[in-house]
């Protein structure tokens, strides 16, 4: 696990961190924070050479801070439902069927942090894991967004159908614009492939296809635009829902004063 922001996020929650290294070159007051978070957790802080931290994790932006953690946990997706059950919401889960890249799954769970889901479901092969990259894209967000790994997607859409969700899957060139749909209810929301989009079995299992409005010359969105173009539809959907409701009751407890 490397960056500053990462590392800080998961020691605020509760990760079990071994050991964590420190440029010698950082300035003080930047990495302070992590400092003084590690003295109160007991966590062994040692400072070395720039070298060094380029060797533990090479290709990233370490910013001069790596922490050797324990590997994020996986859950099963009994337990994503519970978390919606425990908070008293309806729902809201995003699967990614073979999204391959880790700075996109990373920005995907940032945004699913942002916008309340429950949990994130991927499949086992063909797509990307929780690794250092993806800790580091999400900036802390996998600390606290639960991440389910499946060996059948298909099998487990037909699961949370079962349960009671809708799945809306999100595809370029839906006649159905997503603006239309009402997203209120239980939805799990499932995001293609960079390349290919949504695979033909997974697309046949969504009880319905969103489309985002497209003006320009590009006929697609990144995968993980296209996610929280369409979570925060879900947000805003969900809030003005919330508003009604809130007025239907004090409506209705003024009638009966």
């Amino acid at each position: 696990m490397a960056g500053k922001h990462p590392v800080l996020e998961a020691m605020k929650a509760g990760r079990s961190i071994n050991k964590i290294f420190i440029s010698n070159q950082a300035q003080r007051h930047l990495v302070q924070p992590i400092m003084e978070e590690a003295k109160a957790r007991g966590i062994v802080v040692q400072q070395v050479e720039k070298s060094k931290l380029d060797r533990l994790v090479p290709d990233m932006q370490h910013q001069g801070v790596v922490a050797q953690a324990a590997a994020v946990a996986y859950v099963e997706v009994d337990e994503l439902l519970a978390r919606a059950a425990e908070r008293g919401e309806a729902p809201l889960i995003v699967l990614l069927d073979e999204l391959e890249d880790p700075h996109n799954l990373g920005s995907v769970l940032r945004t699913a942090d942002c916008t309340g889901v429950h949990g994130v479901i991927v499949p086992k092969r063909r797509s990307a894991g929780l690794t250092a990259v993806v800790a580091k894209t999400s900036a802390g967000a996998v600390e606290y967004v639960p991440v389910a790994r499946v060996a059948n997607l298909v099998q487990t859409m037909e699961k949370l159908k079962a349960a009671g969700l809708w799945i809306a899957g999100a595809d370029v060139g839906a006649k159905e614009g997503f603006y239309e749909t009402d997203l209120t209810g239980p939805l799990a929301i499932v995001i293609g492939n960079e390349g290919q989009g949504l695979s033909r079995l997974v697309r046949e299992r969504c009880d319905f296809i969103l489309s985002l409005p497209m003006a320009g010359q590009i006929n697609s969105l990144n995968a993980s635009v296209a996610a929280g173009v369409i979570l925060y539809e879900v947000v805003r959907q969900r809030q003005q829902e919330a508003k009604k409701r809130g007025v239907l009751q004090a409506s209705s407890t003024s009638d009966h004063a």
